[in-house]
């Protein structure tokens, strides 16, 4: 069965130098350091796009899995709604506009998820 887990937090996702606690994921390539948090701790930095909902995918997703995030994407992109996505080792997840939160649940269970 495939289900969603929605966060019941909003989120926020910035670019820092020091890594605060309590992250939801953390991002450390060549040029930046990028942060999901719970929006209500971010009031110590600038750079911050806020308002996002964390859902995840509440499967366990093999590496040899091709095209999941695709079909997803797809889907939410033709309703015009933009996606922030990371993955875990076993399962991914995406972040929505909180806006945008009701109607990309629907689009997903129109999908197959629950």
């Amino acid at each position: 069965m495939k289900k969603l887990y929605v966060y019941p937090d909003v989120y926020a996702i910035l670019r820092t130098k020091h890594v605060p606690k309590n992250y939801f994921a953390i991002i450390n390539d060549r040029n930046e350091t990028t942060v999901v948090i719970e929006q209500k701790d971010t009031k110590d930095y600038e750079k911050i796009s806020g308002n996002w909902r964390i859902i995840s995918f509440d499967i366990t997703l093999p590496f040899t899995l091709v095209g999941f995030l695709a079909k997803i994407s797809q889907a939410l992109a033709k309703e015009n709604i933009s996606i922030f996505a990371l993955s875990a080792y076993t399962t991914d997840h995406i972040l929505v506009k909180n806006k945008d939160l009701k109607k990309a649940i629907i689009i997903l269970k129109k999908i197959g998820f629950k």
